[in-house]
């Protein structure tokens, strides 16, 4: 009887603790999401109305910025990504430092508002995380819920970014927790409920404001070709990750390797501004106008999206691979149903396959199915109606990449 009272006692507190982490993540994740929007457009429209050449320079001056920030502010001590959250759960010694959460917030929030092609995700994640491990030094429950607290931070983060506590949960599991068990469900139920109750106060508009009016049966085959493109592309992505990350460690010149890097990147948004930051903003734009665009055209943002964002990671920038597995995914659906569209007479829903292609690359990159299906599910109003295939594209292309990539290479890539 006894036990039970002192195991309800660790129970409540744990509660506790969590809805309280998940107050300070939801703040966080807020924030860093409205900032980074509202200056991401600011900067965008003033490089286009002024003068587009502002784009070659913009990345050079925010990963600049991060460099001195990390050198003079941070103490040379660098950001690891996800990886970080991996080392300090599984070495239960290893603690993440609190100066984490001003250095991802800040330099995430600098990479992608001038102009660095990646997201502000990976930055919210380990931030958070931070936040979730700082309760847990401070002894404010037992001493075994290390991994509890970390999670219910990283619910909260990425429910707020999206706007799913349940793709925030999901993911703390899938991919972070990598198991499941009662103290776990616990932790992140409770920061899943109360990151809900955030989102019902604070407006939060669906990422592509377009409704879906439905799916065909026929149109499956179609959907499983692209799930396996989108697996496919997910390993490109890795791929150019891994190298460009190991290329530019190899320069010693600090200077050439930051500037080496946001030049050329600069150079690509310059002739493709919709690379721009996270480049949510150019999915709406060709779901507005999709007879605007070539399949050719396509075919380039399709492959230069993950290397614009690799080079990003590897000048120094600050992100991770959410945004570009999201935006190169959906840039696949609507190319691939263009072409179809264009030379076998199809008649295929182009939001449709932006979805799916957004769903199945982002499964494949993060080795998280249930999350990428909820996560995407949310970007549209009514996104569920797609929810079976959806379902089918992450689940097929996530074993395809996983049938191609090892797992330590698939960790490897989790490290930006």
């Amino acid at each position: 009887m006894k036990r039970k009272l002192v195991q309800r006692h660790h129970y409540f507190r744990l509660i506790v603790v969590s809805v309280i982490i998940s107050i300070c993540a939801s703040f966080l994740g807020y924030s860093l999401k409205f900032m980074t929007e509202r200056f991401q457009k600011l900067l965008f429209h003033f490089a286009e109305r002024e003068n587009s050449l502002y784009f070659i320079i913009l990345p050079t001056i925010g990963i600049t910025a991060i460099y001195f920030l990390r050198k003079y502010l941070f103490k040379n001590r660098k950001n690891k990504g996800i990886t970080e959250i991996y080392k300090t759960v599984d070495q239960r010694k290893d603690h993440l430092p609190l100066f984490k959460i001003p250095s991802h917030y800040f330099n995430g929030f600098l990479t992608v508002v001038f102009g660095g092609s990646t997201g502000i995700e990976v930055s919210t994640v380990v931030a958070t995380a931070t936040i979730g491990n700082a309760a847990y030094e401070r002894q404010f429950s037992a001493n075994i819920y290390k991994l509890e607290l970390i999670c219910a931070g990283v619910v909260a983060g990425v429910a707020i970014l999206f706007g799913s506590p349940i793709a925030g949960w999901l993911f703390a599991m899938e991919v972070i927790a990598r198991k499941f068990n009662k103290t776990l469900f616990i932790s992140c139920t409770a920061s899943a409920i109360v990151s809900g109750i955030f989102l019902y106060f604070v407006k939060s508009e669906p990422l592509l404001p377009f409704e879906i009016t439905g799916w065909k049966w026929s149109a499956v085959p179609f959907f499983v070709l692209l799930s396996l493109l989108g697996g496919v592309l997910s390993v490109y992505f890795t791929f150019l990750v891994i190298r460009i990350k190991d290329f530019f460690s190899g320069i010693s010149n600090n200077f050439l390797r930051v500037n080496l890097g946001a030049l050329i990147v600069g150079g690509m948004i310059f002739c493709f501004p919709f690379l721009y930051g996270d480049s949510y903003h150019s999915l709406s734009e060709i779901l507005t106008h999709p007879e605007s665009y070539s399949f050719f055209f396509l075919a380039f943002l399709i492959f230069l999206k993950p290397l614009a964002s690799s080079l990003t990671l590897g000048a120094g920038g600050d992100g991770g691979v959410f945004a570009p597995s999201i935006v190169a995914g959906a840039f696949l659906g609507f190319a691939f149903a263009l072409f179809c569209n264009t030379f076998f007479g199809t008649s295929l829903v182009y939001m449709n396959f932006v979805l799916v292609g957004a769903a199945a690359t982002l499964s494949a990159s993060i080795y998280a199915p249930f999350t990428a299906l909820f996560l995407v599910c949310n970007l549209a109003p009514n996104g569920y109606v797609l929810f079976f295939p959806i379902l089918i594209g992450c689940l097929i292309s996530k074993n395809l990449a996983k049938r191609i990539l090892p797992y330590n290479v698939y960790t490897y890539n989790m490290k930006a």
